[in-house]
């Protein structure tokens, strides 16, 4: 009695090994492939016969004959010989690793790959007329076989190709904000095949291979501080290159907070992360000027404006909070009163105009008086003393200064 046969199929010119399992063949007098005998055979044991199959074709049954009878028949296939047509791709590195498709036919039931004497390092059956394989690491030309039950197919080539490692020279921007999503551009030398970028261990949003020279990629989210942007490719992985992540930057304050609508106020702001600054600005207006004393202070001239803006900072980390400006306008007197008063300190003379809330000193001539600001119309001053005659009279306020109206001391009567 035969139980199994392995292989179950063979090459139709014969000469394939075949071990039969089963039962009572020790005094086996002949196997037999269909109608034919098998090329030769061997009784191992009572349960196992190794026998050479002739050549054939289709399925046939294989018996054992002994003295007791002939055996059950179990089916062996005569499988045609595998034909490789083409190999896609041709070529890859030294490393091995590429996975390539093979076309040919009968490639169902292959038993291996190989690259010249080598492996495949793995290989999928896909169907009878293509087979994927990834190929082992190699070098020069190898030709590429497929066997299986019908034998050895004809070769492919394939080529081993040295392939140079990728290096980076250089990266621009150099620096971005920590939520990622802005586009760089990656400078070095053999670029072409990357497959992937990463920022430290964090892959790239995306990225373009532009020549073998250049590569755009979109840099992910990450922590602020510096990381290694590296590439990989068939050759391997590069040499990294310096790239910053920039926190968004803040503001907490503005000294001063006002100036006048003409512009030129030098205003220190204070915050957080503004090194690397590209723009200050008041509203929509860029400062006149500006420096960055440090990460936490710039120094910025205010321009032209008015009424209350936002001043922000924009830098590779983004851009900030806006803390309040306010142009002041410069100060208009039309009128005092009275327009004259004694010699001796004391009269009380109110100033009508606009602009005054922000007063910041009240002048008679060049003598300061005290003062109330009463209201962004009306002002309240002390004359001071002085010599009888017309004397000028002006506010000054963030502003600037007033035009100047006259106000008359009049001395007593017989002086």
């Amino acid at each position: 009695m035969i139980s199994s046969v392995n292989p179950a199929a063979g090459s139709p010119g014969g000469g394939t090994p075949v071990t039969l399992t089963g039962s009572n063949f020790t005094q086996a007098m002949a196997v037999r492939f269909g109608p034919n005998f098998a090329l030769s055979y061997t009784v191992v044991s009572a349960t196992q016969i190794t026998a050479v199959a002739p050549p054939g074709s289709g399925t046939v049954q294989i018996t054992v004959t002994t003295p007791a009878g002939t055996s059950n028949g179990v089916a062996f296939g005569y499988a045609a010989a595998p034909t490789l047509t083409a190999i896609s791709p041709a070529s890859g590195p030294a490393t091995g690793g590429t996975t390539v498709t093979l076309t040919g036919t009968n490639l169902l039931g292959a038993t291996a790959v190989k690259f010249g004497a080598v492996n495949a390092t793995s290989f999928t059956v896909v169907s009878a007329t293509q087979i994927t394989a990834v190929a082992p690491a190699g070098s020069g030309a190898a030709q590429v076989t497929v066997s299986g039950p019908g034998g050895t197919s004809n070769g492919v080539s394939y080529a081993y190709v040295v392939v140079a490692v990728p290096v980076l020279t250089a990266v621009s921007p150099g620096q971005g904000p920590v939520g990622g999503g802005n586009t760089v551009t990656l400078s070095g030398s053999g670029l072409t095949g990357v497959t992937a970028v990463t920022f430290g261990s964090t892959p790239a949003l995306s990225f373009t291979v532009v020549s073998a020279t250049q590569i755009t990629a979109v840099a992910p989210p990450g922590a602020a501080g510096p990381v290694q942007i590296t590439v990989t490719g068939p050759g391997g992985t590069s040499n990294g290159v310096s790239y910053f992540y920039v926190g968004v930057p803040t503001l907490t304050g503005a000294s001063p907070a006002q100036g006048p609508t003409a512009g030129g106020t030098t205003v220190t702001l204070t915050g957080t992360n503004l090194l690397g600054a590209t723009a200050v600005r008041f509203g929509a207006v860029n400062a006149t000027s500006f420096t960055v004393v440090s990460a936490t202070q710039i120094t910025a001239v205010a321009p032209s404006g008015s009424g209350t803006v936002q001043i922000t900072v924009v830098t590779p980390g983004g851009t900030s909070n806006g803390v309040s400006y306010t142009y002041v306008p410069t100060p208009v007197l039309t009128s005092l009163s009275p327009t004259q008063g004694p010699l001796d300190a004391g009269t009380t003379v109110t100033l009508f105009g606009s602009g005054l809330t922000a007063t910041g000193s009240v002048v008679f001539g060049s003598t300061p008086a005290s003062f109330t600001v009463v209201s962004d119309t009306w002002v309240t001053a002390i004359a001071p003393s002085g010599p009888a005659g017309p004397v000028n009279v002006h506010v000054i306020t963030v502003g600037g200064s007033s035009n100047s109206l006259v106000y008359t001391r009049v001395a007593p009567p017989g002086i």
